[in-house]
């Protein structure tokens, strides 16, 4: 009980104290006349002697946010009506432009080699009955790498005609057009300089009178042409491709038969003899060294 009154008392008395030193401190002005999250100078520590004192003019610091917040640049976009025709030709041009740069895709796989090397890497995997491997983009990442490797001269060719001396301003947007759609134009004329039945197909069909040379054979008639014939030539391959590997399916099929073996599929027996017979022949070097002279024997 003693003691319960005597802690009583202390805690009492150390109250009271706290009590009076807040009434000194608030009658003497020693609280803060701002808010602790308002920004106030307060002096800055040297790196050499961080305990040292501050002298009365020591550099201060602001804490807190600052004032002069730094200005974001405003971005506008306007659109008003051209003052010129020669702003009105720019315009479509750049219209033109953008258009092309969308169908790039389209264009990449239609006038140059990727047609003919992706269907024919697909013919090769349908051929060994391979379902998921190798996988589709990796096809396509091998057909667009060798794309770039047979259209690689050609390539060449446009950057050093057509891009470069457009971004030298040396030529227009017109003029570029021209000398990048050169290269391409004798490069699907080459592939079917030996078999030009399908650039006869379209002309006769657009009602054109017989070109005496390329330069009579329209764009918009040389592509099309120039598509069917890839897909003639790929189909080709892809025969031959087929050839070796339907005579193992008959095999194999014959043998389960002759066997009693009817239930189980001739495919599960047939892929491993055909996976082995194309490591065995190096079959990716030799349909990839094919595919790369097929484009070589028709420019020549």
């Amino acid at each position: 009980m003693r003691r319960a009154i005597l802690l009583a008392i202390i805690a009492c008395s150390v109250f009271g104290a706290s009590a009076q030193d807040a009434a000194t401190g608030a009658a003497t002005g020693q609280f803060p006349a701002t808010p602790a999250d308002t920004a106030r100078s307060v002096p800055v520590p040297s790196a050499q002697s961080p305990r040292a004192t501050f002298p009365a003019g020591a550099a201060t610091a602001t804490t807190g946010i600052p004032r002069n917040l730094p200005v974001v640049p405003f971005v506008d976009l306007s659109v008003r009506s051209p003052q010129t025709g020669q702003e009105v030709a720019f315009s479509l041009q750049l219209l033109i432009l953008l258009t092309v740069l969308s169908l790039a895709p389209s264009l990449i796989i239609l006038v140059t080699s990727f047609l003919r090397v992706s269907i024919v890497l697909d013919f090769v995997k349908r051929a060994l009955s391979l379902q998921q491997v190798p996988p589709g983009q990796v096809l396509m990442g091998i057909a667009l790498f060798l794309t770039v490797f047979i259209m690689w001269p050609t390539f060449d060719e446009v950057y050093t005609q057509s891009i470069k001396p457009l971004a030298d301003g040396q030529i227009g947007i017109e003029q570029a057009y021209r000398a990048a759609e050169k290269p391409f134009r004798l490069f699907m004329y080459s592939q079917m300089q030996n078999d030009s039945e399908n650039i006869r197909l379209f002309m006769s069909m657009r009602g054109l009178p017989k070109p005496a040379s390329l330069a009579d054979v329209p764009t918009y008639v040389l592509v099309p042409a120039f598509i069917l014939s890839e897909l003639t030539i790929a189909f080709k391959i892809g025969i031959l491709l087929y050839i070796p590997f339907i005579i193992i399916d008959m095999v194999v099929a014959s043998t389960l038969m002759s066997m009693g073996m009817i239930m189980l599929p001739p495919v599960m027996i047939s892929t491993p003899f055909k996976l082995i017979l194309f490591v065995l022949i190096d079959g990716w070097n030799l349909m990839a060294r094919q595919l790369v002279e097929s484009f070589m024997r028709s420019g020549s």
